[in-house]
């Protein structure tokens, strides 16, 4: 499967590779395999429990890495590019500070989330949390080797390395605390890690599945992978709200908030050291989203999905990151908050705009239809008239 999967990155190298200089391999691998091979959310829908996700996740690390290697030998002089991975992955902290089992808890949560794939990466070989949490478990289940596949000297060597930059999603935070699972309860992915995941309910919802907004939980992320994996260059190639269901209104202040916090965070973390080298807020327009399709709105454009044409509306939001990139940031409160107000003021016209359309549709299509029938009426009468004079004697 690696081999193929070689096969189709050398095609794209060879296709765009004059063009395309930033490669990401896999995007939010983590998603994928545990949602197609554990809980068979995702296409192709399996539900392997404590097997499936992790086979899948160890045939993905080595896929990249072939691909890596092959840009690297073969492309690499030739094009300039750089070649890595996008993991996505939310802050773990944890319930209780003063808890030791909860501060293990969360250090496990985000190696089992991020440091699944960075890891073999940026140092050969998966956590070592994550080998002795599922041997461990795997063995209570009488089963002869782990579940957690394991890698060969030769393997962890060659997957080492294999990254020129790290791509960083990431959406929201949670509190996490420890809660032993018992191996009885059958291999899972969620049973390995021993923990639960919980929400403040103070913290502002948004949108869907409980994707608050966290801000501070992003600065401590960054800080996470740049000690964890010797300060890589980063890429925060996903980062955004869900706008709430059936929501239609085009100043979202919301997200305008939810930018402001997370992109200043990132500012922090760049301060504190963080190598952060491009920021990429999720999505430009509103489409289709997994599982859930077109119900939940991420986009900075609303997209009508109920018309044919698709016709998308800039959001208050759009207006608002147009001027962070302009600006490469923020210059001070007092134009950060003539921009806010900016925002509001155009989404307003938009939401005007966009109540007239069916109005306008409606005299659109009278003009497409009355039109051509009444230029066509003209040309028949003319036509009769023109044969009636000729056909009349002298």
């Amino acid at each position: 499967m690696a081999s193929y999967f070689q096969d189709y990155a050398d095609l794209c190298f060879e296709a765009f590779g004059d063009r395309v200089k930033h490669w990401i391999t896999f995007s939010d691998p983590r998603a994928m395999v545990e949602k197609g091979y554990e809980t068979g959310e995702h296409a192709p829908g399996l539900q392997l429990r404590g097997t499936g996700l992790y086979q899948a996740a160890h045939h993905v690390l080595k896929a990249h890495a072939q691909a890596w290697h092959s840009y690297d030998s073969r492309w690499r002089s030739r094009q300039g590019g750089l070649v890595g991975i996008s993991l996505n992955c939310d802050w773990g902290e944890p319930l209780d500070i003063s808890d030791p089992r909860d501060v293990e808890a969360a250090e496990r949560y985000l190696q089992f989330c991020l440091g699944w794939f960075a890891n073999p990466i940026y140092a050969g070989d998966y956590p070592q949390v994550m080998k002795d949490r599922v041997g461990r478990k795997s063995m209570e289940q009488d089963l002869d080797l782990s579940r957690l596949p394991a890698f060969s000297r030769q393997e962890k060597s060659y997957i080492k390395g294999t990254s020129d930059f790290l791509g960083l999603g990431h959406f929201t935070t949670r509190y996490i605390t420890e809660r032993n699972h018992p191996s009885r309860q059958g291999p899972s992915y969620q049973n390995d890690r021993d923990l639960v995941e919980l929400v403040d309910p103070n913290w502002l919802d948004p949108g869907s599945q409980h994707l608050c907004s966290v801000p501070w939980g992003f600065r401590r992320l960054l800080h996470f992978a740049q000690t964890q994996y010797g300060n890589p260059p980063i890429y925060v190639t996903e980062n955004g709200a869900a706008q709430k269901l059936h929501c239609t209104q085009l100043c979202d202040e919301w997200r305008i908030q939810y930018l402001k916090g997370y992109i200043n965070e990132m500012l922090k973390a760049l301060k504190d050291g963080a190598n952060v080298k491009g920021y990429t807020c999720w999505s430009l327009l509103d489409k289709f989203e997994w599982e859930k399709g077109y119900a939940d709105r991420y986009g900075l454009y609303h997209v009508d999905f109920t018309i044919r044409s698709k016709r998308r509306y800039p959001k208050a939001s759009a207006h608002f990151y147009k001027k962070i990139i302009t600006a490469n940031g923020f210059p001070g409160p007092r134009e950060v908050q003539s921009w806010h107000q900016e925002a509001l003021e155009t989404c307003s016209v938009n939401n005007q705009m966009r109540a007239a359309e069916p109005l306008l549709d409606h005299m659109r299509l009278a003009s497409e239809t009355v039109v051509p029938t009444v230029c066509a009426l003209c040309v028949l009468i003319a036509a009769l008239l023109l044969t009636l004079l000729l056909r009349s004697p002298r």
